[in-house]
C-alpha cells in the first residue's frame, strides 16, 4: 500500500490517506482481504501521528472500506460492485465539475470540452 502525503495540500492528512486507500481499493490495487498495515506501523511510515492513522482508519471503516478485527488488524471489506461503480461516478462528477468551472472562467466552449474529453478518454484507453 502506497501513500504519499503532500503537505502542500489543502487537505488534511487523514483525508489525504483515506481518499488513496479508497482509490487503491477501487482500482483494485488492493484486494478483498488484503491486510493493511497496523496503525503505529503506517504512522512511523508516513512520520505522522498514531492518532492521524486512527482517524484514518475508522473513516475507512465507517464507509464500509474496511473492516477492524481486534487483534488481527484492518483488512480491505468485500465490496459491493454497485456501491465501488457510484462512488467512482461521484468523484469523477466532483473532477468534472471543477473543470467545467475552468473552462468556463477561461471561455472554454462545450464543444471544445467535449473534444478534449474524447480525445483524453480515447488516449488512456491507449495507454
Amino acid at each position: 500500500m502506497d501513500i504519499i502525503l503532500k503537505n502542500s495540500s489543502d487537505e488534511p492528512i487523514y483525508q489525504q490517506i483515506v481518499s488513496q486507500v479508497k482509490a487503491q481499493i477501487i482500482s483494485g490495487e488492493l484486494s478483498v482481504g488484503d491486510a493493511l498495515p497496523s496503525m503505529r506501523t503506517l504512522a512511523t511510515q508516513l512520520r505522522i501521528s498514531v492518532i492521524t492513522t486512527k482517524r484514518a482508519y475508522e473513516e475507512l471503516e465507517r464507509d464500509g472500506y474496511i473492516e477492524n478485527f481486534a487483534g488481527k488488524g484492518c483488512f480491505v471489506r468485500n465490496q459491493n460492485t454497485d456501491f465501488l461503480r457510484e462512488e467512482t461516478a461521484r468523484q469523477v462528477e466532483e473532477l468534472l465539475a471543477k473543470a467545467c468551472t475552468k473552462a468556463r472562467l477561461g471561455d472554454i466552449s462545450l464543444e471544445e470540452m467535449k473534444e478534449m474529453l474524447e480525445l483524453m478518454y480515447e488516449g488512456n484507453e491507449n495507454e
